[in-house]
């Protein structure tokens, strides 16, 4: 069975709570559980993980290698500051899906640049919590499977 990893960044654990009007009131878990039945529905396995540490972020990348048969990355601010999520994705030569739930370029001009945008296979941004079903799908498809 195909294998994905959802991995959210710093300060996504506030979701629900942290600027409403800009990241929505649905919480992390609904959002993981949203995953993992997205996935059950369509034929392929969700694995969430969130850490508000760069150093974590990248073990957990390192880690999909061998387990997982892509990633949606949601890396918060280290989008826009992590030279080493960038190189960890090129280590692992798995596919990435880039995804924030605000559209980062209708916002302030330095989180307008993304380290990740050069090795994701896409990006996602804008649509809310209904853009982790979409870079879902958009793996899903990728990697050739069905949704």
């Amino acid at each position: 069975m195909t294998s994905v990893l959802v991995l959210n960044g710093p300060n996504l654990n506030l979701l629900g709570t942290r600027q409403p009007e800009i990241y929505g009131s649905t919480k992390l878990s609904d959002v993981e559980q949203l995953c993992r039945d997205h996935g059950a529905a369509n034929g392929f396995d969700v694995t969430c993980q969130q850490s508000n540490h760069e150093g974590a972020l990248v073990d957990a990348i390192h880690a999909a290698k061998g387990t997982h048969d892509g990633i949606v990355l949601n890396a918060g601010a280290y989008t826009h500051t992590s030279i080493a999520l960038h190189d960890a994705i090129l280590g692992i030569e798995l596919p990435v899906i880039e995804l924030h739930l605000s559209n980062i370029h209708a916002r302030e001009e330095f989180r307008h640049h993304s380290y990740i945008a050069p090795v994701a296979v896409g990006m996602i941004c804008g649509l809310g919590v209904a853009g982790y079903t979409l870079a879902l799908d958009a793996l899903i498809g990728h990697l050739g499977g069905r949704t």
